[in-house]
């Protein structure tokens, strides 16, 4: 009987590691497979665009022809005219006029068009020219920014009980070394006069045990060993009944797998709970932030090389919090598609930091208001009868 219930603890414990991890597996698997799409799709319909030269670009060009006409040998004369007349006709000038579409469009060109659109940063330097490439854009946004959101909470509560474990054990551990450094050997226990080392966990008879008081009473001994006698059997008791329902689910596979159904769907309903708990100072938030930034930027330059440090540390920032102003552009951004993780991971702990900040900021105003009110209400007055 128990050689037998091995493999088959074995075969429930993968299963359940198995159903625990698939709904954020089938969050970033779906968020993968819809850019993948997205790319396909873009990259043909964008990158097979046939370019015509519109009536704008030849007036364009015939104004280009008469300005280097009308330059006279001398140009210190008419310097400040012409550039001035050349700033303001390279204003009009559209990119798609000069660049292949076939170049833009790649289809790693395409991906991370994709992934600029559905995490909403938006750089602007790539953009659909064609009817059909803008109302495909729309619908491609529509469905896949509430992806993006989804994917967002929920790596957000995974690195929220991260943050809540490691914050809560580095509490533990300075609690540790503040109680060492005041009391390392012992805590006095007032009343009974005796020591208790807190290195080593007491049962309840042991506990009792070392208390005057209670080696004058029998009876409480006793009770205690009655009580600890109960919560043996009712160990035991749980045992058995974990082994008695092990039996039942191998026997009955479908009531194995309708109790496996819901645990899934469990964890579906679980989703954002974790964040919502976090509960972190904010200073550590910020640490974390510039600490992760600043490992991208030293990275980012190895393939960049136009940008330096500087350039990459905002550059990353301006990414993050889906700003996006366009004004950097990457000359590599197949190489940039690897830090998409890094990207989705960097959102979401700004997105913590945020919301962090946010309730700090209600608990903020919460005060003024209180203070504001307390101030402002007249104390009643008690005249003497």
């Amino acid at each position: 009987m128990a050689v037998t219930s091995q493999p088959l603890r074995g075969r429930r414990a993968c299963k359940k590691i198995f159903w625990a991890v698939f709904p954020h597996a089938c969050f970033i698997l779906s968020l993968v497979v819809y850019a993948f799409l997205g790319a396909l799709m873009f990259s043909h319909i964008e990158g097979n665009r046939k370019v015509n030269l519109s009536e704008e670009y030849r007036h364009f060009l015939q104004n280009l022809w008469d300005i280097s006409r009308n330059l006279s040998d001398n140009m210190t004369e008419n310097e400040e005219v012409f550039k001035e007349e050349i700033h303001a006709l390279f204003h009009t000038a559209k990119r798609d006029w000069f660049v292949n579409p076939k170049d833009i469009w790649t289809f790693f060109g395409s991906l991370f068009f994709c992934c600029t659109v559905f995490t909403t940063v938006g750089y602007g330097n790539t953009y659909p020219v064609t009817r059909a490439g803008k109302y495909l854009c729309m619908l491609y946004a529509l469905f896949g920014i509430p992806l993006m959101f989804l994917v967002l909470t929920d790596m957000g509560d995974i690195l929220a009980t991260v943050l809540s474990k490691s914050y809560s054990e580095f509490r533990k551990l300075q609690s540790k070394i503040l109680a060492s450094k005041f009391c390392p050997g012992s805590i006095c226990i007032r009343g009974g006069g005796s020591k208790v080392d807190v290195n080593e966990p007491l049962s309840i008879v042991e506990m009792l045990r070392s208390q005057s008081a209670v080696r004058k009473k029998p009876a409480q001994y006793r009770n205690a060993q009655i009580f600890e006698m109960l919560i043996a059997r009712e160990n035991e008791y749980k045992k058995l009944s974990r082994s008695k329902s092990i039996e039942r689910w191998s026997s009955c596979p479908e009531l194995d797998r309708g109790k496996t159904m819901t645990r899934v769907i469990e964890n579906f309903d679980r989703i954002g709970k974790e964040l919502e708990k976090l509960d972190v100072p904010i200073v550590l938030m910020v640490l974390v932030i510039f600490v992760y930034i600043s490992c991208a930027a030293a990275i980012l330059p190895n393939w960049e090389t136009r940008l330096d440090f500087q350039e990459a540390f905002y550059f990353c920032f301006i990414t993050l919090t889906t700003i996006g102003f366009g004004d950097t552009q990457l000359e590599h951004p197949k190489f940039f598609l690897f830090f998409s993780l890094y990207i989705i991971i960097g959102m979401e702990i700004v997105f913590i930091a945020f919301k962090l900040g946010q309730d700090r900021l209600i608990g903020l105003y919460k005060k003024v208001i209180s203070f504001c009110g307390e101030k402002k209400v007249p104390a009643k007055k008690i005249y003497p009868k």
